[in-house]
């Protein structure tokens, strides 16, 4: 059977502007309104009367799916929900938390009219809700960027970028050999996407300069001390680390300044930032305007507007402190 998925497809447009092409509910160019409906025709596209009933039906109920699995950094998490919450409220939306974290749930929301819209957390590198949300009339936003998801709508931050900007960053402050101690390892066995584009770019920046450089998982509590310790045993050389860990960022930075010679820098909301004095620099996280932006594209989804459809929040560096002219000099001659 043909579904308004398919019209939509056909078309190259969202299903929301099929929708209004058919309820005639807002006003939409001459040229999509002649694509729409030539995909109609050529589909041989016939929604029951019930469907159309339902379809011009609006709940104003985002469905967020915000799977909080283990290892997840949950203070993130609640970060970006503060987003989400406070940009569905400017457009008189409320939110509905799905505590599934598969495409069933997905479906079971969409297909009782429980919600509009659906934005998905947590995103694997090859997430299995992909497949479900290609079958879903409803608009749907992915707040990270998985494979195979060109013809989806991805908002998310530049891990990719920041991982460079990090190494390029240890590498200006004169280090020579560096760690990227990262996610928990359950995170990484989940091939998250945000943990293995970030250790893409820091690796790739690493090669190109000819730093030698190794990636290790992290458990949150104070056990990512002997992880650390592991690192320095092994590779006595390292000198800048690389922390994208709230969890355990207390510790590992705490650690790092009782070793001489050891700076550490710090991916993380700079909220968190500021309580670690011993960073040598972070990386902001801006969990809150991601959460911002994600909803504003499902916004423009819903209205039946174009939308980018990835859009990567760029990282930005923040210098926690200015190392003296005496500093540089003794980091640069190690």
């Amino acid at each position: 059977m043909v579904t308004i998925a398919d019209v939509a497809r056909a078309a190259g447009v969202s299903i929301s502007t099929v929708s209004y092409v058919m309820s005639g509910k807002r006003t939409i160019s001459q040229d999509t309104k002649e694509r729409v409906e030539s995909a109609i025709d050529a589909l041989e596209y016939r929604p029951h009367a019930s469907a159309r009933s339902l379809a011009s039906r609006s709940t104003s109920v985002i469905g967020l799916q915000a799977p909080l699995r283990s290892g997840v950094d949950v203070h993130v998490v609640m970060e970006i929900v503060a987003g989400i919450v406070r940009e569905a409220r400017v457009h008189q939306y409320d939110i509905l938390l799905l505590t599934s974290d598969d495409g069933e749930g997905l479906r079971r929301a969409t297909g009782a009219s429980m919600v509009d819209a659906l934005l998905l957390m947590d995103v694997e590198s090859d997430d299995p809700r992909i497949a479900t949300l290609r079958d879903l009339s409803a608009p749907s936003v992915l707040i990270g960027l998985p494979r195979g998801a060109e013809e989806l709508t991805c908002v998310d931050f530049d891990f990719e970028s920041a991982g460079r900007a990090a190494a390029e960053r240890l590498i200006a402050l004169g280090h020579r050999r560096v760690a990227l101690l990262g996610s928990p390892r359950e995170v990484i066995d989940r091939r998250t996407s945000y943990a293995e584009r970030l250790s893409t770019g820091f690796l790739a920046v690493c090669a190109e300069r000819g730093v030698p450089a190794t990636v290790h998982p992290c458990p949150t509590t104070h056990e990512s001390v002997e992880v650390l310790d592991a690192v320095l045993a092994e590779h006595p050389d390292v000198t800048g680390l690389f922390i994208h860990n709230e969890g355990a960022l207390a510790h590992l930075a705490a650690r790092a300044a009782t070793a001489e010679g050891l700076q550490a820098i710090a991916l993380c909301p700079a909220d968190t930032a500021r309580t670690v004095p011993t960073l040598a620099d972070s990386i902001d996280l801006p969990a809150e305007g991601l959460g911002i932006a994600a909803t504003q594209a499902l916004m423009a989804l819903l209205a039946g507007e174009s939308t980018p459809k990835v859009r990567l929040l760029p990282p930005v560096l923040a210098s926690s402190r200015q190392e003296s002219a005496l500093e540089q000099a003794e980091i640069m001659a190690r």
